[in-house]
């Protein structure tokens, strides 16, 4: 059963928390950075919580799927760039840590979410 909005869901929520603390550590990044990784994982980490919501809204299971997919993908950049930073040195290894669980905990929603959305083909008889 569908919730009746998208703020309800967990994934939702979890995706936004991640994109702020996305935000709070890449401001340290250095200043030659703003229009590259900098931009570039801020950009992926909105893109996650943005599609769980439009997917939503477009009131079919199957869109929905696309949306959450697209989601995932941008999860996974999110990742890569993280991961990215961390080896340049501008995230901190703790704070790298944390973001990666953060990370770990949206995908394993978002696999979740999808499995309950996949489409089960009729037996036959």
């Amino acid at each position: 059963m569908r919730t009746r909005h998208f703020k309800e869901l967990l994934v939702w929520q979890r995706a936004t928390e991640l994109a702020r603390q996305v935000y709070r550590v890449s401001q340290a990044f250095p200043k030659d950075e703003i229009f590259g990784l900098r931009s570039q994982v801020r950009r992926a980490a909105v893109s996650v919580p943005s599609n769980i919501a439009e997917g939503h809204g477009r009131l079919s299971d199957p869109l929905f799927r696309t949306f959450l997919a697209q989601a995932r993908g941008s999860l996974y950049e999110v990742e890569t760039q993280l991961m990215l930073a961390a080896d340049f040195g501008y995230i901190a290894e703790a704070e790298a840590t944390e973001l990666q669980q953060m990370c770990d905990e949206v995908a394993r929603m978002l696999h979740g979410l999808l499995n309950s959305l996949r489409v089960t083909k009729p037996t036959a008889a």
